[in-house]
């Protein structure tokens, strides 16, 4: 394609001083949505305890923010470009801290549903601007890697302080507190973004298809739906019926995308084998890990006895890898190959989760902490060379776009992992034999069962647990395994489907 800027304004725009300080604004947005993300998994025992949610609403709890999230990122992505993605990014910042709120004084399972999926409608507004900003704000290939790599850098980050904060706060407050910590992160992101931010959006978009954004949203939420009540109840006609009506959206959604004159999502994208590629990895990385990642903080605190703060320090090896790691990707993929990093990455993550099959009650920490730390090198590499391969297949002006649809796979890919090893890990917990008068809220969650034991005779407790803990780690590996098969299969789709795929080197491009 020829360029849309004229080479003395590419030049000024690579030159522009002020565009590193423009990406601490932006690593702040990403910062918040992975502390969210990782310190629901540490609330989730005494969110249990206080709200008394059964297994399917504490599903719903963890996954509904990723299906309303991934129904709306397209849509998020595509308004960023239209209306401003400076604009939508400080919007959504706001709305989420507000909506934060909500979720730390809900009072019911219900309420904290709702509050998740608000949440989620805030959140989709937060990641594809950011991503779509780097790319406008970073023109030079290696400085753009680098701005990527920072970029998911800070999501790791997020994932090791989410836990810790969490932790310390867990100890001495309440556990809504967790949801608050939202609000200066979002106050320093708005206040400073103001200032710092440039504005971009496309020329002459087009209109914002409404149409589309409907059929988008309940395709995803259908589809994804269907799959988590089929994999926690087996097929019934209600979710037969929700899983034809999320397809039939989504095909209508795609053949409405190709007669639009300005889709909200260019189709022809996907012709881009390495634009493919890099989406289809992300996608099944995230859904092979996800199940494992929203129980491991349950197994170190209601299984192995960890303190709050202690389980998120059990879990900070994979986010520091995953720093460290995301910072040299791209100069790796130079030097290398793409292929043979992003390749090499899943089947080292796969490997890694084989190794947690073993998992029981009083496994030590050294094989679990080198799991870890061998997940998060090998994410850190992986994620960070796909989401630069995905930015520079697309001209700056479908930026949005095609950041949405990674975003979308992440998102798409948690929700599919959570619905489906999260429900065979409580498919497997709920069979537990317990001794008599073992309480039927014992077999719809662990965190139910470490509290009907609070009720019980000490020793029909201690059985109680003892077997409750068991069948939960036992479905924690089965998850485990499952989580291995499909980062291999991954690794091998990846090697194929990214051959020859190079990573632009030294000169700013000309979309």
């Amino acid at each position: 394609m020829t360029s849309t800027l004229q080479p003395a304004s590419t030049t000024e725009v690579v030159n522009r001083p002020g565009r590193w300080l423009a990406l601490g604004v932006l690593v702040l947005a990403v910062l918040l949505v992975a502390v969210d993300a990782t310190v629901l998994g540490l609330a989730t025992p005494y969110i249990s305890e206080d709200l008394k949610p059964s297994g399917t609403q504490l599903l719903w709890i963890g996954d509904v923010y990723s299906f309303v999230i991934a129904g709306l990122l397209v849509s998020m992505g595509s308004l960023g470009d239209r209306i401003g993605r400076k604009r939508i990014l400080l919007v959504g910042a706001t709305a989420f801290g507000a909506i934060s709120v909500f979720n730390a004084y809900a009072t019911t399972p219900e309420m904290m549903i709702v509050a998740r999926a608000l949440l989620g409608v805030a959140g989709a507004t937060l990641m594809p601007a950011t991503l779509a900003l780097i790319r406008n704000l970073f023109h030079d290939p290696r400085e753009r890697s680098l701005a990527v790599g920072i970029w998911g850098a800070t999501a790791s980050a997020g994932t090791a302080v989410g836990p810790i904060v969490g932790g310390f706060l867990l100890e001495h407050f309440w556990w809504g507190s967790v949801f608050l910590i939202n609000l200066p992160v979002m106050a320093v992101l708005v206040l400073v973004g103001i200032k710092m931010l440039p504005e971009s959006r496309t020329a002459n978009p087009g209109p914002w298809d409404l149409v589309s954004v409907v059929l988008s949203l309940v395709g995803m939420i259908g589809v994804v739906y269907a799959i988590k009540e089929a994999a926690t109840h087996g097929f019934a006609w209600t979710t037969l019926a929700a899983g034809l009506l999320g397809a039939a959206a989504l095909y209508g959604f795609v053949r409405r995308q190709l007669s639009l004159p300005t889709p909200l999502l260019d189709m022809r994208l996907f012709r881009n084998r390495g634009f493919s590629g890099a989406v289809l990895a992300d996608l099944l990385t995230i859904l092979g890990l996800s199940g494992l990642v929203f129980f491991l903080s349950q197994y170190l605190q209601l299984v192995q006895g960890r303190r709050p703060f202690e389980a998120g320090l059990a879990e900070l090896p994979a986010a520091v890898g995953a720093v460290v790691a995301g910072l040299v990707a791209g100069r790796a993929a130079r030097r290398f190959s793409v292929r043979s990093v992003v390749s090499g990455g899943l089947a080292a993550i796969g490997l890694a989760l084989a190794a947690l099959t073993v998992l029981d009650q009083s496994t030590g920490y050294p094989l679990l902490g080198t799991a870890l730390l061998v997940v998060g090198v090998s994410a850190g590499f992986s994620f960070t060379v796909t989401a630069d391969v995905i930015l520079s297949s697309v001209p700056k002006e479908q930026a949005g776009s095609a950041s949405a649809v990674s975003e979308t796979a992440y998102e798409l890919g948690a929700a599919l992992g959570i619905a489906a090893l999260g429900s065979i890990v409580t498919g497997v917990y709920r069979d537990f034999t317990g001794p008599a008068g073992t309480p039927a809220a014992a077999h719809e969650s662990l965190g139910g069962a470490v509290e009907a034991a609070a009720h019980m005779p000490a020793h029909s407790a201690g059985a109680m647990l003892d077997a409750a803990r068991t069948s939960f780690v036992d479905g924690l590996a089965l998850a485990a395994g499952v989580g291995a098969t499909v980062l291999l299969a991954a690794a091998v789709a990846a090697w194929f489907l990214l051959r020859g795929q190079k990573l632009e080197d030294g000169t700013p491009e000309h979309t």
